[in-house]
């Protein structure tokens, strides 16, 4: 069922949210958390249906902030505020306001917002792109326990990470950060099955994918070692190899969805690595509400502390290639001069 709310406050959104609960048959509140999506118009749907498919499994109030931009000075000093009430099958397993702010209201969002958050019930916060330099500061920001951000859809990853690292608040964390988790689990299920002492290790990506930056800082800050990011032509993070004492192990997925792990002494095992769907991210982040130490650590090592990290044209040779400083040698001087020599 749809409701929409033309010039409207939050006290009639409340009404109108009771009225369409009567109305599908469902007056009894079951949900669990808040959602709080802060988007533009162009990633609204993408957003809203994720957000709608991982509360099948996390029952939540989704609540979209759309804030429209006004072209002429008239219309950016006129507020109002315009929404659309979603309850039953339009709306997954819980229920979805999109509130659309126009004109200054839109730099007051946290005052629309605040009313229709669920009474006694934890506020999580996800910006799909253009998250604030520090989101909990944000005004938004400093209503939610949990702060989703994506340093993907940034125009320099790398750079969203070390803002990340300065501003972080307990409480935050990053769907880049998410998508390693497959990964960082086959890892340290090979370290267990084999325990031996790794020397360095090698991740290996697209460019501008900040999941292999921060998975290369995990290895480097968890195992105390050098780690090196190298590129490659995806899709997304394509491989991992840490060398041992006793050979080198390979996580190798250069199709994005099945994987390889060779292990020296072990036959070759496939392994299901597929890349995930935003709403299967968001899922995972939803079960927990408690501050992630082990994402603050790895964000805060530092992408610069990652060995090669100041190299920006690694090409993709060099990720089976030791690195090496090219220098000019003076051999091919002294050979021609030898040859002129003896042409006199």
């Amino acid at each position: 069922m749809k409701i929409d709310l033309t010039e409207t406050t939050s006290s009639k959104i409340n009404q109108a949210l009771v009225s369409a609960r009567r109305a599908v048959g469902t007056p009894a509140i079951g949900m669990v958390l808040t959602l709080v999506i802060v988007t533009d118009e162009e990633n609204a749907y993408d957003a809203l249906k994720a957000a709608s498919d991982s509360s099948r499994e996390h029952p939540s109030r989704i609540i979209a902030v759309i804030k429209r931009v006004s072209r002429s000075p008239r219309s950016r000093r006129d507020a109002r505020l315009d929404a659309e009430v979603r309850v039953g099958s339009d709306s997954g397993s819980g229920e979805t306001i999109v509130l659309r702010l126009h004109g200054e209201l839109a730099n007051h969002a946290q005052s629309v917002v605040l009313p229709l958050l669920l009474p006694d019930a934890p506020v999580v916060l996800w910006w799909p792109e253009d998250a604030p330099s520090d989101p909990a500061k944000d005004p938004l920001g400093a209503l939610a326990q949990r702060r989703i951000t994506d340093a993907y859809s940034a125009e320099e990853p790398s750079a969203e990470l070390t803002a990340r690292a300065q501003s972080y608040t307990p409480g935050d964390t990053d769907l880049s950060w998410t998508r390693i988790t497959p990964w960082r689990s086959m890892l340290a299920a090979a370290l267990d099955q084999k325990p031996v002492e790794v020397l360095s290790a090698t991740v290996e990506g697209e460019s501008e994918n900040p999941s292999c930056e921060l998975l290369a800082m995990w290895l480097a800050d968890r195992l105390k070692v050098p780690v090196q990011r190298t590129l490659s032509a995806g899709p997304g993070l394509t491989a991992v190899r840490m060398e041992t004492k006793e050979g080198t192990i390979v996580l190798d997925r250069p199709d994005g969805s099945l994987a390889t792990l060779s292990m020296e002494g072990q036959p070759n095992r496939a392994v299901a690595l597929k890349r995930r769907e935003t709403a299967e991210l968001l899922a995972e982040e939803l079960r927990r509400l408690d501050p992630d130490n082990t994402y603050e650590a790895t964000v805060k090592f530092g992408v610069d502390n990652l060995a090669g990290a100041a190299a920006p044209e690694p090409a993709a040779a060099k990720a089976s290639e030791p690195a090496a400083t090219p220098a000019p040698s003076p051999a091919p001087a002294k050979k021609s001069a030898a040859k002129r020599a003896a042409a006199k």
